[in-house]
């Protein structure tokens, strides 16, 4: 039906057009029933043939929608109520399946990124959900199946992979059973001997020679014409992609009593190319094509564009004609009430908001001119797009004031950069008083549960947030730290554009951001031990306290608890309005501000360059806002960065300030200062320091650093070790994998092989971590135990710009001295010579002076020039060691070549 009001708000003969949304799961389940049902009927004719590869395909539904408004949860329902109709939810209706319908087979499979599958996991799922379900082989796939993997993973057995990827706890382990079986009747009725039954491309060979001279032994396969070519195609991923067809083939030989119809899940689908790059899209096309027996049903953000013509050579099968479906109209409705069946020759459903390219789509072609152009401009569409946050009814509104300013003039963008009162008066008329005083107190969190939303409301009764919860609104994510929040755009309207009669005062708002605030401190006190909830409480409690200047109260101590683990997940709140142009810096008026400003930077140090880092903690003590405590967290982390930039003086008087205090930082401080000790050469300053340190202090890693460069090599591993084994057991994620690191390169050193090993360890303790220097030394601990091969220096150029980038001096000084070890070992004069100059130059601020003295200690060369450094038991034993260390690995190195 047309829109009547914008038909009759011009003049101008400008074309309309109406296209509507909806949010029903009950009418979503009608139509994927609906759906399921004609593709039963339509795979049970006597006409319809797996092996038609011509015929349209109509074996795809797509369900698409914003990101958050429920496709995972939904796709998850339907396998569940496909699944067992125990398990349906009580306002789903039964299906109506076709009499003597096969039985359903859900297999459901996630395609996004998070997930961390790919192709290969994509259809060794779809064949493991089948072994589960049928409990036999299907020889044609099967043999094609081991083929492919005797040749693409030589070495690597089948049923490793599948347990490793977590597939045969899902599926079961008959798989490789059910190949084996089906390789070994093969070779039965090839005649073929049992040492060359056991290998499949052996078994294949054999098999396409009899296929293609129709022996009798293969008539039970003869029947896949395109078996022969498949077998006898090289395998890899774009062969993998043809074997769905194998199975389909098999699907239909299967008896009557034994028929199953697979229908495939895919969810996340937005992940697998970005409507540039489809290289797994056009992979995973392909197997909807080829295998029409087969139900899809697709949940994604956007439409799937197979039908558009435009895209042929992208994806093998395009246009419409190929996909009818999916070109019908974009947006079908289904009844909310379902007073009608829905209908299903559309198979791209909308179950929420619009994507970006789909408002893009909406808004070029609601108003069109007489000859189909778009009526609003390109860039008009644009903020448009960027403001509706994919709502409908704003772009509904947008239209109407697009037609609205036409009548008199031109409209511009900035013509829509103001929000829409009338979408408030729309959003809260169906709000009872009490659900509307919880809304706008839910405004102010970027997400609630229902404890949270009443405190920051103030109400004495959680009925009115439960209520809420229930309206469309609001959206629910059950996996998130807190399941609820609000339609962004309803958000930021609410909050902006309120002109109803019962609107909040300015003290309303900052009295419910008082309320909201202590809320999130209550739950942090709750749970003190929660990381993640701990990270969430502290994100929205900084912009509440930042936005509506409030004191710091609870965030102090969440702070400190945040700065304690040394985790470093991104903090920082979205930039409020006052920020500078070009810069993101904010006006630092209250401790609030300071305080986000410090965070922010600690968080952010770990990807920007270190100068930066101590410019914004300038700016944080400069302000003089933050109280003591806390100015000693600034305080301290410039110093550091002070460090890793080569400012030792500057570094030391910051870490003595804080290590004169008494603050929870006191032992760090005096960490670094033995630690700056020992930068400058002095070891036995630092070797008695490290002795009063304790586990606060990190006693055991400062005992390794200061073993290492003495090459004692066997009390820097305990040191390190020990330090590994404190971290764990005071639960210190981040040090833990600090000390794991420096084991893995000292131990880089002594035993490549063993390095290795401590690597990977490091690697793993690293994962969920943001330490950049941390990561930096497993690379150089992975270029000291592959040195003497000769496949190291360009790796080590890419590592040296990566630490520039970083800004962290000492990590250059200290690839440096592993590109010296690789030389001493090749004996390369030359460059050695080269190697000792730039660790000269790197060095003549005084820290690591001794590196140019261990190069040439590893050289066996003379020190022309020594430096002052002070070695526990003397220069001489300290050369005698580190040239050991090269002859050792010369020796290992000419023992492999």
């Amino acid at each position: 039906m047309a829109d009547l009001r914008a038909l009759f708000s011009t003049n101008d003969q400008v074309r309309m057009d109406q296209e509507e949304t909806f949010v029903n799961r009950g009418g979503q389940w009608e139509t994927v029933t609906s759906a399921l049902a004609e593709h039963l009927a339509h795979i049970t004719s006597p006409d319809f043939s797996v092996q038609d590869f011509e015929a349209p395909r109509r074996n795809v539904l797509v369900l698409h929608g914003v990101g958050g408004i429920g496709k995972t949860t939904l796709s998850r329902k339907l396998e569940s109520a496909l699944t067992d109709a125990a398990r349906r939810p009580a306002h789903w209706d039964d299906p109506a399946w076709p009499d003597g319908a096969p039985r359903l087979l859900p297999v459901r499979i996630d395609l996004s990124r998070a997930a961390g599958g790919d192709f290969e996991q994509y259809v060794l799922t779809l064949r493991l959900a089948l072994a589960r379900h049928l409990g036999r082989a299907l020889p044609a796939f099967d043999l094609a199946l081991r083929r492919y993997w005797d040749t693409v993973h030589p070495g690597e057995p089948l049923e490793e992979y599948l347990r490793r990827r977590g597939l045969a706890a899902r599926f079961g382990d008959a798989l490789p059973g059910q190949i084996k079986g089906a390789i070994g009747e093969a070779a039965k009725h090839l005649a073929l001997p049992g040492i060359v039954g056991s290998a499949a491309g052996q078994v294949a060979a054999a098999l396409v020679t009899s296929l293609r001279q129709r022996h009798e032994r293969t008539r039970a396969l003869a029947g896949c014409a395109r078996l022969a070519d498949l077998l006898d195609a090289e395998p890899n991923l774009d062969v993998l992609s043809y074997y769905p067809h194998l199975l389909a083939w098999e699907l239909s030989q299967l008896p009557a009593q034994h028929a199953v119809v697979p229908v495939v899940l895919l969810d996340g689908v937005e992940d697998v190319g970005d409507r540039t790059h489809r290289e797994l899209e056009r992979l995973i096309q392909r197997t909807v094509w080829l295998m029409p027996d087969a139900f899809f049903v697709v949940t994604g953000r956007s439409r799937l564009q197979w039908a558009d013509p435009d895209l042929q050579g992208q994806l093998d099968y395009t246009g419409p004609t190929a996909w009818p479906g999916l070109a019908a109209a974009p947006h079908p409705i289904v009844p909310a009430a379902r007073t009608a069946a829905p209908t299903t020759t559309a198979r791209q459903i909308l179950i929420g908001d619009l994507s970006t390219e789909d408002c893009e789509h909406y808004l070029a072609h609601r108003l069109t001119t007489p000859d189909g152009h778009p009526l609003i401009d390109e860039d008009i569409r644009t903020i448009i797009t960027a403001r509706s946050h994919g709502l409908p009814l704003y772009l509904d509104l947008a239209v109407l004031r697009y037609l609205e300013i036409r009548r008199t003039r031109t409209p511009e963008p900035a013509d829509f950069e103001a929000e829409f009162p009338a979408l408030v008066s729309r959003v809260l008329q169906d709000l009872t008083p009490d659900e509307r005083h919880v809304l706008r107190a839910a405004t102010l969190l970027d997400a609630f549960d229902i404890p949270l939303a009443t405190r920051a409301a103030g109400t004495d009764r959680d009925a009115p947030a439960l209520r809420l919860t229930e309206r469309p609104l609001v959206h629910e994510d059950p996996a998130a730290l807190w399941p609820y929040h609000l339609h962004a755009l309803v958000r930021s309207t609410v909050r902006g554009a309120d002109r109803t009669d019962d609107r909040w005062s300015d003290q309303d708002w900052h009295r419910a951001a008082d309320r909201a605030l202590a809320g999130l401190g209550e739950q942090h006190a709750a749970r003190p031990d929660d990381r993640a909830l701990l990270v969430g409480c502290l994100r929205q409690g900084l912009r509440l306290a930042r936005d509506h200047r409030l004191g710091l109260g609870w965030l102090a101590g969440g702070a400190w608890a945040y700065v304690g683990d040394e985790i470093w997940e991104p903090l920082a709140p979205p930039a409020p309005d006052d920020a500078q142009p070009h810069t993101g810096t904010t006006v630092l008026d209250t401790p609030a501000d300071a305080l986000v400003e410090t965070l922010s930077t600690l968080a952010g140090r770990q990807h920007e360059h270190r100068t930066r880092t101590a410019d914004r903690l300038t700016r944080v003590l400069d302000s003089r806002l933050l109280p003591p405590d806390l100015t000693d967290l600034a305080l301290y982390y410039r110093a550091k960065a002070h460090r890793d930039l080569g400012r030792a003086d500057s570094s030391r008087r910051g870490m003595q300030r804080v290590a004169d205090g008494d603050t929870r930082l006191a032992p760090a401080a005096r960490r670094g200062l033995a630690h700056l000790a020992r930068l400058a050469g002095d070891f036995p300053t630092a070797l008695a320091a490290a002795a009063q340190l304790g586990w606060k202090g990190r006693e055991h890693r400062v005992l390794g650093d200061v073993w290492w460069p003495h090459a004692d090599f066997e009390r820097a591993t305990a040191a390190y070790q020990a330090a590994v084994t404190d971290a764990q057991q005071h639960d210190a994620a981040s040090e833990r994998a600090t000390a794991q690191a420096q084991l893995a390169f000292t131990t880089a050193f002594t035993d490549p092989e063993q390095a290795g090993a401590e690597l990977d360890l490091a690697e793993q303790y690293l994962a969920g971590l943001h330490l950049t220097a941390t990561r930096l030394t497993t690379r150089i601990a992975a270029l000291v135990r592959d040195a003497g091969h000769h496949d190291i220096a360009d790796r080590a150029h890419d590592l040296d710009t990566e630490i520039r980038t970083a800004g962290i001096g000492y990590q250059q000084a200290t690839l440096a001295l592993a590109l010296a070890f690789h030389h001493a070992v090749h004996d390369d004069q030359a460059a050695l010579a080269t190697d000792i100059a730039r660790l000269r130059d790197l060095t003549s601020d005084g820290d690591h002076a001794y590196y140019p003295d261990i190069a040439a200690f590893m050289a066996g060369l003379p020190c022309p020039a020594p430096s002052d450094t002070r070695w526990i038991d003397g220069d001489q034993a300290v050369r005698a060691r580190w040239r050991a260390l090269v002859t050792d690995r010369r020796e290992r190195v000419q023992s492999t070549w």
